[in-house]
């Protein structure tokens, strides 16, 4: 598969290699996993230039990107981007002073945090994530990035899983954008 493969083609291509696997983390729920994704070069070039053709004209300064698996892509467009990126993390691990929020997950509550000092006024930020389900993540997020003054983000996922209804929750000014619906 080469990257200048039609979209409609591509973005079947990406869907393929995504597995899911059942009761993970808990009993009840179907875990997208996209590792399956990554492995492969030709897969994981598509995602980014996918990604990358839907922002490169934005203006972007910083890229955002939310623990763990937000951290592979989201690194990737912040490089194509010539951009910076901030990492998002769970409660305890970054070192310097953070900004941090609570918020539910559809199988119980989390905390995120993001150093106070990641972001100003003046940056343009892509969120990104490798799933967007209920959409509690994405909102907490935008919250801590909303804390530091910044007025201009749009949203982005490899993966949307559209049952769950989680951009119908995130606000309509702010772009997202997902290549794959579950």
């Amino acid at each position: 598969m080469r990257a200048e493969t039609e979209p409609a083609d591509a973005l079947a291509f990406l869907k393929e290699q995504v597995r899911g696997i059942p009761d993970f983390p808990k009993k009840g729920i179907l875990y997208w996993d996209i590792t399956t994704l990554l492995k492969r070069a030709d897969a994981l070039r598509i995602a980014a230039d996918l990604l990358y053709e839907r922002f490169k004209d934005k203006g972007i300064t910083k890229v955002v990107g939310i623990e763990s698996r937000g951290f592979i892509l989201g690194g990737i467009l912040a490089c194509r981007l010539g951009a910076g990126f901030v990492p998002i993390r769970k409660k305890g691990k970054l070192p310097a002073v953070k900004i941090s929020k609570t918020y539910q997950l559809e199988y119980g509550s989390d905390v995120i945090e993001m150093h106070v000092d990641a972001l100003s006024p003046d940056d343009k930020v892509l969120l990104h994530d490798d799933l967007l389900a209920t959409g509690g993540t994405t909102l907490a997020a935008l919250d801590l990035i909303k804390s530091t003054g910044v007025r201009e983000i749009a949203a982005c996922y490899l993966v949307e899983l559209t049952a769950l209804g989680g951009r119908k929750r995130i606000p309509a000014e702010y772009e997202t954008e997902a290549l794959l619906a579950f």
